[in-house]
């Protein structure tokens, strides 16, 4: 097999770019409004349990294809498949994963564009003071706002993309290993400042003593489809930068480790969040508004909250930034995996996204009466099919392809755990996670 060109540069860089494209909108926007309208420690319990039986050993599955076939996610399917005997047609797994990463940063990009023009709105201090219903209203007349809103998606595109084009070693690497610590730090501070304030001790009731009377069949499907979502499974994102991964690096430690950094993200998001809606006696379960709307009306009573709030924009910023990036990276590697040079590659796919996104933001004013499919506009569509449908479909097939296509060989190799260590994380995949990776893929198709 050909041996891709580039590798990360160590062990840490690798788990630095598996993070940055884990952790961002799913953890700092989707979980802490996902968690606050499905009862909290429960939703966070379940969401623990499915990481660990479910998003790591499908997570092994893609980053060990890319391990063993050392080229883009296309080539490495069809390569071992070859090598077993099996259809070479599996490399369109590798291109229906690049289709679902598409659809993803599509309405990502115009959602991290909204972080933009709040950060810029909290520089300014123009929530300071304001009642409730003139920021709720602030946002509405945002959305309602075309120009505002792809200005906003084709600016943060720009500079995901700039970064993308100058490669793995020039580009994500090097924002990575400075982006990742620096989000971190920016998260504990505002979670030191969250155990300040009179709704820390609620926030760590509301999120660790869990009421199972709130349990039911809805609470169960979000837990497993944000376990999907937040480590950014099925899309083949991370069998591209298995075929980057140093031959020294355990796959194992890794996976757990990046595992454990997103749980840790999420929660650190939750207390931060929560303390303050407690705090002012908000309504925790507020949905997607919950970081747009209710967090500046609570910052707006608290003291230097323009401050704080610039803080929480600014975090948000930084996420999806180094996640969009690491996203985009795997579909700039399938067009290279085919032959095009990065630089037409990243202008290619960069081109493409902004388009299908202009339609997203546009979503919310001229085009909020264009419903294709479903009764849905194009922002819903591509904020709900992708995640919901797509990725545990591609996680599906990814999984059944490592645990009964890939040569047991070449698996165990990329593995790297001993026998017994395979033949654990094996069993685990066909008996355990993907017969809940169907669940998943029915609860979503279900909730279309």
């Amino acid at each position: 097999m050909n041996e891709t060109l580039e590798r990360w540069g160590s062990k840490r860089a690798f788990i630095l770019a598996m993070t940055g494209a884990a952790v961002g909108l799913g953890n700092i926007w989707r979980f802490p409004y996902i968690a606050g309208e499905n009862g909290g420690a429960a939703f966070l319990l379940l969401y623990v349990g499915f990481v660990l039986l479910l998003g790591i050993p499908v997570m092994m599955a893609e980053i060990l294809i890319g391990r063993a076939g050392r080229q883009s996610p296309m080539r490495s399917l069809a390569s071992l498949a070859r090598a077993n005997g099996a259809s070479p047609r599996w490399r369109y797994l590798g291109l229906f994963g690049a289709l679902t990463v598409f659809c993803i940063l599509s309405f990502y990009s115009v959602v991290s564009g909204w972080s933009i023009e709040f950060l810029v709105a909290s520089v300014n201090g123009n929530f300071d003071g304001q009642s409730p219903e003139a920021i709720g209203a602030s946002f509405n007349a945002f959305l309602a706002n075309p120009g505002l809103l792809v200005f906003n998606h084709s600016l943060f595109l720009f500079i995901t993309m700039t970064v993308v084009a100058a490669g793995v070693s020039k580009g994500l690497e090097r924002l990575n290993n400075v982006l990742m610590p620096l989000l971190y730090l920016l998260l504990l501070v505002l979670a030191g400042y969250g155990a300040t304030t009179a709704g820390f001790e609620e926030t760590l009731r509301w999120l660790f003593l869990p009421s199972f009377a709130a349990l039911d069949a809805t609470v169960v499907f979000h837990a497993m489809g944000h376990a999907f979502f937040t480590l950014a499974v099925g899309a083949c994102a991370l069998m591209a930068y298995g075929a980057y991964m140093p031959e020294e690096q355990s796959l194992t430690r890794a996976a757990f480790a990046v595992a454990v950094l997103d749980i840790l993200v999420a929660l650190l998001a939750g207390i931060a969040i929560f303390s303050i809606v407690f705090a002012q006696g908000l309504d925790p379960s507020e949905g997607p508004g919950l970081m747009f709307v209710t967090l500046p009306i609570a910052f707006a009573e608290l003291p230097y909250g323009s401050l704080w709030l610039c803080g929480f924009f600014l975090l948000l910023l930084l996420a999806t930034w180094t996640s969009a990036i690491n996203l985009a990276e795997p579909m700039v590697a399938t067009l290279t995996g085919l032959g095009w040079r990065r630089s037409l590659s990243t202008a290619a796919v960069a081109l493409g996204v902004w388009l299908v996104g202009v339609l997203a933001a546009l979503s919310f004013s001229t085009l909020a009466e264009f419903r294709p499919l479903l009764g849905r506009n194009v922002f819903e569509l591509l904020s709900s099919i992708p995640p919901d449908v797509f990725l545990p479909l591609g996680g599906l097939l990814i999984a059944i392809f490592a645990a009964w296509v890939l040569p047991e060989a070449h698996a165990a190799k990329a593995l790297g755990a001993g026998t017994r260590g395979f033949r654990l994380w094996r069993a685990t995949l066909r008996f355990v996670s993907i017969p809940l990776t169907v669940v998943v893929l029915i609860g979503g198709v279900l909730a279309l």
